[in-house]
């Protein structure tokens, strides 16, 4: 694939997920953070992103299990998850994660366990869809390209 196929394919593919409700403007924000003195900066952002939602999610999913449930816990929790998506523009994961709270103030388990599986699901897509994005980026270098804004 030629140069300007990948960043057709690029800008096709980044467009999407703004249109499917993956991204929304904040992380067209966080790209124009990045420039030449910092070249991997959303990344390195998207990635501590990454890292910090497995944490959170395994935290909640243990806190689930719990015999009394901290709901308290439960929803500070989720909203540093949905703080953080939100910081990325990761708008589907920030939309469950107002559902979750909701049912964290009425402390139903059944609605937190369901809003676990959907956070999950939607957290799983993005990370899917953000690592494409960025292997799709590589390969714009790798081939001596520039990324499209």
């Amino acid at each position: 694939m030629d140069l300007v196929q990948l960043q057709r394919q690029f800008v096709d593919y980044r467009t999407s997920l703004y249109h499917e409700g993956f991204l929304d403007e904040q992380f067209t924000q966080l790209q124009e953070l990045q420039d030449e003195n910092n070249p991997d900066f959303v990344v390195e952002v998207v990635s501590l992103f990454f890292e910090d939602s497995e944490r959170l999610l395994n935290e909640l999913a243990r806190a689930l299990e719990q015999q009394s449930i901290d709901y308290k816990r439960i929803d500070a929790h989720v909203h540093q998850l949905k703080g953080s998506s939100s910081s990325i523009g990761a708008q589907r994961v920030q939309k469950v994660c107002i559902a979750f709270r909701n049912y964290c103030e009425e402390q139903n388990v059944e609605g937190c366990l369901n809003c676990l599986q959907q956070v999950r699901h939607e957290y799983s897509l993005v990370k899917t869809k953000l690592e494409s994005l960025f292997q799709l980026e590589q390969q714009i270098l790798t081939a001596g390209g520039s990324i499209p804004m």
